[in-house]
């Protein structure tokens, strides 16, 4: 029988390292127990110095295994509770930790309280963490070997025992991020550098960057739905009124993601785009993966396999991470706070309310959203998972209070950028090959709210035009926020119903009046199915031209009886989409680009189309719309930048479209992704080495430290 040969270099190493993290434990102790008044290493009488020192190797060390050993256990146990309160309770539970490693001192006298034990806790896991991460980026055996053991247990599971030689594909969606603002993030100023270097680099070296124009609804909802169900027919907005449930429908909410997840498989008859051995991270719909975190669609289940909850469990396994995480929550609400309080003393314009519930809000998107998305596509990687699409959701948070290009949105396209970078290089040392897809769902389009800009609201206009009493303050549109919805379901906080829907009384309903961006829906509740043009100028014979004829609309939708669905603009001009025949002097829709009839018209037959569409005012010449809700960066909607979304994809891959195409809609990017699976998955075609990382070390060198 063969005897094993024992790896006594391996064993070295590894001894050398967990000396050096006891080490840098056992000072960090020394320090903490010097600075703080109620931790201390020695008795009331005092002790010597051999015998402080000894406490605090005893309790280092005794704190490391528990941690090593208990602490995997205790995090697995508590995914049961909602996930913002499992980040908060990983301090209590580290420094309870920290208080039985040094009752089980048997020399020497440390002792603590409950909460400076946190703090030290805190600490000293960041400090090992730091250490241990220190020595193993810069042992390459040791690195490699990791990879290894990642990719071989996921491997027998899978009964296979080799990683893949194919490439597998890491979809990355930077959420609301426009074709025309990375342009500008990727172009180096004079005698500097772009605002977004790593995803430069992927462009000037190994991608080319495509411009993609979107659906009428250009919001998550619609363009995430076509993109990874293939898709979004009959999703109008990101909300609207269904009559026969007397349901508001939001994209963002998890029972109305479910489904609408449905209906597009049903339509489709196909699970979605990562069905076949992929992950969804972040997400508002899963794409038919089974592996999923943060995903909106399957947020209310408590399947094992799809219980979103289960994605935190390998971020907040390593105290060092929540750690990190919450002291950056902390710095970003605190930023926030500073950046809007800036705004207002200089009284820029225009400007909308960043107070309340924001601050934590954008610090969710920002920080914690972020950390465990990106955690969750490292981990991906690793294990080899053919097909990742995660959604990072910071940017488009921040740019509806801030602008598309404020200076806080810079600072978020930074901070992403460095995320693109850690993803590329970790894909470009993985165990199988891995190619990095950049895109967005849509762009945003600037410009002050409409209420802001006249002084009343979309909900008071129609009102006021259908004849009925206008309150002094009427319900408004709930701002469409995934992160807000996100950082909901993460605490598990019940579904937000009855705010899109004003409460009037029975008497005084009148029409339902949602928003989406710069997008109007007006629906009459009372009245079954979708009333005609004529039907509304009957009951309401003044709405319709104290919509056409104000100066913040732009057009307005309805379906005639005799001409099918027809745009109303103003001055009695109209545009019949059914014949392109356009009455009066000017095209209603001739502002909003040569694309945009196509646009209205696919929505228009979508059977929840509501009664009377209604889309803001663009100004050519400035870019700028008027949102019916409280954000200074709208999308949702037509007109300007908010329509025009990107795709950064390697050049290994086949061109999305011929040259002279246009890529339109979110089904086409999903057919256009299907092509790019199938191409990976075709041994001919397997690459060389992965382009995505700057020139530097091969494949399977240790990773260097990343800001």
């Amino acid at each position: 029988m063969r005897v094993p040969r024992i790896p006594w270099r391996r064993l070295g190493v590894t001894a050398l390292r967990v000396t050096a993290v006891w080490l840098v434990s056992t000072l960090t102790m020394l320090v903490l127990a010097g600075v703080l008044p109620d931790f201390r290493l020695q008795s009331a009488s005092g002790d010597s110095a051999t015998v402080i020192g000894v406490t605090a190797a005893a309790g280092a060390g005794a704190f490391g295994l528990l941690s090593a050993l208990v602490w995997p256990l205790l995090v697995r146990a508590f995914l049961l509770v909602p996930a913002l309160v499992l980040g908060l309770l990983v301090f209590f539970l580290n420094g309870s930790l920290l208080w039985l490693a040094l009752s089980l001192v048997p020399y020497g006298s440390g002792s603590t309280d409950p909460t400076m034990a946190v703090v030290v806790a805190a600490a000293m896991s960041a400090a090992s963490s730091a250490t241990n991460a220190f020595l193993a980026v810069r042992d390459d055996r040791a690195y490699r070997r990791r990879l290894a053991r990642i990719a071989v247990r996921r491997q027998r599971r899978e009964g296979r025992y080799e990683p893949p030689t194919t490439p597998g594909t890491v979809f990355l969606q930077l959420d609301g991020l426009g074709y025309e603002v990375l342009k500008e993030a990727l172009e180096a100023p004079e005698g500097g550098e772009p605002l977004m270097p790593a995803v430069a680099a992927l462009y000037g070296r190994s991608h080319r960057l495509t411009r993609w124009r979107t659906d009428w609804s250009s919001q998550t909802g619609a363009s995430q739905l076509g993109i990874l169900h293939g898709s979004n027919e009959d999703v109008p907005a990101f909300r609207w009124y269904e009559k026969e449930s007397g349901e508001v429908v939001v994209s963002n909410r998890p029972t109305s993601a479910a489904e609408l997840q449905r209906r597009a498989m049903e339509r489709t008859g196909d699970k979605g785009l990562l069905a076949q051995d992929g992950a969804s991270r972040g997400n508002l719909f899963t794409g038919g993966a089974r592996q999923v975190a943060l995903v909106l669609s399957v947020a209310a289940r408590r399947g094992k396999e799809t219980r979103s909850r289960a994605g935190y469990f390998a971020y907040f396994s390593d105290p060092a991470n929540a750690t990190r995480t919450a002291v950056s929550f902390a710095a970003e609400v605190v930023r926030e706070m500073v950046q809007s309080t800036r705004a207002l003393l200089r009284r820029e314009r225009p400007r909308v309310g960043r107070g309340g519930l924001y601050p934590f809000i954008r610090a969710f998107a920002t920080v914690v959203e972020r950390d465990v998305v990106v955690a969750a596509v490292l981990g991906d990687m690793l294990s080899c998972r053919t097909a990742v699409y995660a959604d990072l959701v910071g940017y488009d948070e921040v740019a509806h209070h801030s602008g598309p290009r404020g200076r806080d949105t810079r600072q978020v396209l930074r901070r992403l950028d460095r995320s693109v970078q850690l993803i590329a290089k970790v894909a470009a040392r993985a165990p199988r090959p891995y190619r990095l897809v950049l895109l967005s769902d849509h762009g945003q389009s600037f410009g002050e709210t409409f209420e802001e800009a006249y002084g009343l609201s979309l909900e008071e206009l129609v009102r006021a035009g259908s004849g009925l009493q206008v309150p002094r303050r009427a319900g408004r549109t709930a701002s469409g926020s995934e992160a807000r919805a996100s950082a909901r379901a993460a605490l598990r906080w019940p579904e937000e119903r009855g705010q899109e829907v004003p409460r009037m009384p029975d008497r005084d309903r009148g029409p339902v009046v949602l928003a989406s961006g710069n997008l109007g829906l007006i629906s009459f509740p009372d009245v079954p199915g979708r009333l005609s043009r004529e039907r509304i100028e009957e009951l309401r014979p003044a709405l319709l031209p104290t919509l056409t004829e104000h100066q913040g609309i732009g057009f307005v939708l309805v379906r005639s009886a005799r001409h099918g669905p027809v745009v109303l603009g103003a001055g009695g001009c109209e545009h019949r989409l059914l014949t392109g025949e356009v009455v009066g002097p000017r095209d209603p829709l001739a502002p909003f680009g040569s694309g945009a009839a196509q646009a209205v018209l696919r929505t228009a037959q979508f059977p929840h189309a509501p009664d009377i569409m209604v889309n803001s005012a663009f100004d050519p010449a400035t870019g700028a719309v008027h949102a019916f809700e409280e954000q200074v960066g709208s999308h949702g909607g037509l007109g300007g930048e908010q329509s025009h979304a990107f795709l950064l994809s390697p050049l290994e891959l086949s061109p999305p479209v011929g040259p002279g195409e246009e890529l339109v809609g979110a089904q086409a990017i999903h057919r256009v992704l299907r092509r790019w699976l199938t191409e990976s998955a075709e041994p001919h075609l397997v690459p060389g080495p992965s382009p995505l990382a700057a020139p530097g070390p091969e494949r399977n060198q240790p990773l260097s430290p990343t800001p």
